[in-house]
């Protein structure tokens, strides 16, 4: 693949991901910011009497934070994420199987959301604002980003011995046996890395479950409409608009 061709896909790829950044963004401030108001109020419940020296100043307003603020990281996570995938998939096309850009695109997509989010939230799952303890904001930050480049890291992994169990064993139980692989590998980093349990007993049950629900909604839309653009935009580049019927036919005399 050229860089020339690399360019218009790195391109196409963020352009997708601003257009999946925008569904997920709608999805987010339908979903999630409600979830968010209702965990401030608890929390501002809970400290009523316990505040001292008069009312904090609001640096940013929550009207701000749950509009633009979201706007812009959701857009920017859409853009910066939709080029390193496009990246990957300059790299992943025609080596994952005898699949054409489309396919090859939705694949992609689909093991990024796995690998990237879906893995990393069952060890440490998306909290509300009211949950969780200031001090140790640090630590679970990096416990999450670690068992991000694991998860990466072992889904790459078990790409390669898929690949390489392929020829002896075929697709379909090579494909299964890396499966395998890459679910007891993160089962042991899941019993490896410590727990983080900061939940308030106190704090609604439901509340949190909705809150998580829509965290991971949002992601699932936002990986699910990148694939679905980016491989219409991959395809209509690498594979330019056939002939229409009426052009294919020789002419009549």
């Amino acid at each position: 693949m050229n860089s020339s061709t690399v360019r218009n896909l790195l391109v196409r790829g963020m352009l997708a991901g601003l257009a999946a950044g925008v569904l997920a963004l709608i999805v987010g401030y339908f979903l999630g910011e409600p979830g968010v108001d209702s965990a401030i109020r608890f929390e501002e419940s809970s400290h009523a009497g316990h505040a001292h020296g008069g009312e904090e100043v609001e640096l940013v307003s929550r009207s701000l934070q749950s509009t633009a603020g979201l706007a812009t990281g959701v857009l920017v996570y859409g853009v910066a994420f939709g080029g390193i995938a496009a990246l990957a998939y300059c790299f992943a096309l025609g080596r994952v199987g005898r699949f054409g850009p489309r396919p090859t695109a939705l694949l992609l997509s689909g093991c990024a959301l796995l690998a990237v989010y879906v893995v990393p939230f069952l060890k440490y799952p998306a909290n509300p604002p009211a949950v969780g303890n200031p001090d140790t904001i640090g630590k679970r930050t990096t416990l999450y980003f670690l068992m991000i480049v694991l998860s990466v890291l072992l889904a790459v992994g078990a790409t390669l011995l898929g690949k390489r169990l392929a020829p002896r064993t075929g697709t379909w139980y090579a494909t299964v046996l890396a499966v395998l692989a890459y679910a007891v590998a993160t089962g042991i980093a899941f019993a490896l890395l410590p727990v983080v349990d900061d939940v308030p007993d106190h704090f609604p049950a439901t509340l949190l479950w909705r809150f998580r629900l829509s965290a991971l909604a949002m992601q699932t839309v936002l990986w699910g409409a990148f694939g679905l653009a980016f491989g219409e935009l991959a395809e209509r580049l690498l594979h330019p608009h056939p002939l229409a019927p009426t052009e294919a036919l020789p002419a009549q005399h």
